[in-house]
């Protein structure tokens, strides 16, 4: 996969927080390395040797790795055009993982709204728990937008079916009612505001047809940038980053 390399909003540490943890997320280091480091003397705190990775730093400390000051980068928010074939996991023994894309330690890193290995798209990554429950909090009913390849043609009862409500096994809950724009006989715009697992899947499947391929296009109001070719990330403007 490549990236598109644009300016990252940064933000300043508010508390104090552990050695280790401040160089994982600000570093390409992992905690285990970042452990080794601190034991070899490669971290100076303040002008002296680090004495433990776990000391704590406060907003005014100065860090230094390998002679070099560690600067903040925050918890970072990006969007990528998901290719097929990636998974949104942080390990797979089978799949690449989307988090190898980023120059910042995978665990730092977590995906608001997964998709699937074989679906494409839009997915928002961050290290911002906060700003990812927003999207995903099923209490705030965030609109995903899918494009849905069919292998039937959509019927008006499916249709209508689908913006009803439908009832998902093993659960037996109806979902809440989605939008449903018929691009040709075999392609749909689906608007659904929740995330259950494989949802247009199971959707599709419960009203007698298939997916054959899904992409997201939008969360919220936040629209995939058309600029971005599969496997392409980039980092949300200030504007972008206050829609959740």
């Amino acid at each position: 996969m490549t990236r598109v390399n644009r300016n990252v909003p940064s933000s300043r540490a508010s508390k104090a927080v552990r050695l280790d943890k401040y160089l994982a997320n600000n570093s390409t280091l992992s905690r285990k390395e970042v452990r080794i480091a601190v034991k070899t003397g490669r971290v100076l705190v303040d002008g002296e040797p680090a004495s433990s990775f776990s000391q704590h730093i406060e907003d005014a400390s100065e860090v230094l790795l390998d002679g070099a000051p560690v600067e903040i980068q925050g918890p970072g928010y990006f969007m990528m055009n998901k290719a097929a074939g990636w998974i949104c996991s942080h390990s797979s023994d089978l799949y690449p993982s989307v988090y190898a894309c980023f120059d910042r330690p995978a665990e730092s890193l977590h995906v608001a709204g997964r998709l699937d290995v074989d679906t494409t798209g839009l997915i928002l990554v961050t290290g911002d728990g906060q700003w990812s429950h927003r999207i995903t909090s099923p209490a705030r009913h965030c609109e995903k937008i899918y494009r849905v390849g069919l292998a039937e043609f959509i019927t008006p009862r499916m249709t209508e079916r689908l913006e009803k409500g439908v009832f998902l096994s093993p659960e037996k809950v109806r979902t809440r009612p989605a939008r449903v724009e018929v691009i040709r006989p075999d392609e749909i715009r689906l608007t659904i505001t929740e995330g259950r697992y494989h949802q247009v899947k199971r959707m599709l499947e419960a009203v007698e047809n298939k997916v054959e391929w899904l992409h997201r296009e939008q969360v919220g109001e936040l629209k995939l940038d058309p600029d971005l070719a599969p496997g392409e990330w980039r980092a949300l403007q200030n504007n972008e980053i206050a829609l959740f």
